[in-house]
């Protein structure tokens, strides 16, 4: 399952990278375009793309003119970010055609949330119910991990361990967090619990299984 594709339009070179930053965290492929003109190339060029985030005061051409150009061939959502908050600015916006209207500044988080909300409206899928790392997609939904696109058989705990060591790519885990959070706190087992799973899931994962990196005398930390 390819990540969903997101064109973020803004003049800001600082604002591209904190929303690429913040959405790419999140699963989304993040592609970028620094005025209206190129922005309208970037779309045109790339027919997969699923959203926009489009600044609306930029050079060339400006956000309400880019909305218009690409609501004449595509349904795509689109949200809008501007300075102003003035109704008749939000107003226009959504006569252009617009889903959503974010004034700055904003919480990178909320954007985000918005992003997840209208992908779910209008494509019937939940980005943060699938991650793609390292080759390995994880649909925590189906309850299916596949590694170069080929399907691998996990029991129920190797599955959740994994999902919880890649959603904590690049952190070090104790095995007693790691029991805390894949074995619940009420779990009184012993610790070797985890070392056992682990050797299991690393061969199950093939040459992926390396990403499982051991910290001696502490316990784990997942990175590629």
């Amino acid at each position: 399952m390819d990540k969903v594709k997101v064109l973020v339009v803004d003049d800001e070179s600082r604002m591209r990278k904190l929303v690429n930053d913040f959405l790419s965290k999140n699963n989304y492929e993040v592609i970028e375009a620094a005025d209206g003109e190129e922005a309208i190339d970037v779309f045109y060029n790339n027919k997969d793309i699923s959203l926009v985030i489009l600044d609306v005061m930029m050079p060339k051409l400006d956000g309400w003119e880019v909305c218009k150009q690409i609501r004449k061939d595509s349904k795509v959502p689109i949200i809008m970010l501007t300075a102003k908050s003035e109704e008749r600015d939000e107003l226009q916006g959504f006569e252009c055609g617009a889903d959503e209207y974010i004034s700055k500044p904003f919480s990178p988080k909320i954007l985000t949330a918005r992003v997840d909300a209208l992908v779910r409206r209008a494509y019937n899928f939940d980005v943060a119910e699938c991650i793609d790392v390292g080759g390995i997609l994880i649909d925590k939904t189906a309850h299916i991990v596949k590694i170069d696109n080929e399907e691998i058989e996990l029991s129920y705990k190797e599955f959740e361990l994994l999902t919880y060591f890649v959603e904590n790519k690049g952190i070090a885990l104790s095995r007693e967090k790691i029991l805390n959070n894949v074995w619940n706190y009420d779990y009184f087992g012993d610790a070797r619990t985890i070392d056992t799973h682990v050797k299991k899931l690393r061969k199950k994962m093939g040459q992926k299984g390396d990403y499982i990196k051991t910290i001696w005398g502490m316990g784990y930390k997942f990175e590629f």
